[in-house]
């Protein structure tokens, strides 16, 4: 029974590690990649551009601020403004400055949700390229070399430059 036991953990053993030895691994650079895809430098220039929209539409709403805060100090000063009238108008400009504040925010948050949208067709392009370049060379894994997550490995595996054919690039 001892023998039948050990007979059937070297045969598992062995099926294991034949298993193990048949996988092909792989690696592939995708933030090289990702910096020559002239859709990446597209992108980036349309985010910059809608960035600097909502920048200059943010200024404009400061500079109004200022102006408006100005003018409201030289009234003031010159004393053509009542106290009551000066606290309604600075009650004003409080709610015009976290008009602001959100209108920053939630620029933001469009940015973020404006990178993503043009970033991701282009991320799901490469993903598709690897998975079609890993299917082809029957690779197990792919590991993005990249993120820092290989140690070692060997230069015959990796597959950048035949995802960079793919792509086209």
């Amino acid at each position: 029974m001892k023998l039948v036991k050990s007979f059937v953990l070297i045969c598992l053993l062995s099926a294991a590690a034949f298993s193990a030895s048949a996988q092909k691994i792989g690696y592939v650079n995708s933030q090289g990649l990702l910096s020559l895809m002239p859709e990446v430098k597209e992108a980036n220039s349309n985010l910059e551009t809608y960035s600097a929209q909502l920048s200059k539409r943010a200024e404009q709403m400061y500079q109004s601020l200022q102006t408006k805060a100005a003018a409201l100090q030289q009234k003031r000063d010159s004393g053509e403004i009542s106290p009551k009238q000066l606290e309604i108008e600075l009650a004003t400009l409080q709610q015009e400055e976290q008009k602001l504040v959100e209108f920053q925010g939630k620029s933001q948050n469009e940015i973020a949700l404006k990178q993503n949208e043009l970033i991701q067709p282009i991320l799901d392009k490469v993903q598709e390229a690897i998975d079609a370049v890993a299917k082809e060379e029957s690779f197990t894994y792919v590991f993005d070399s990249s993120q820092g997550m290989i140690l070692y490995a060997d230069e015959s595996t990796d597959i950048t430059d035949k995802v960079k054919a793919k792509l086209g690039i």
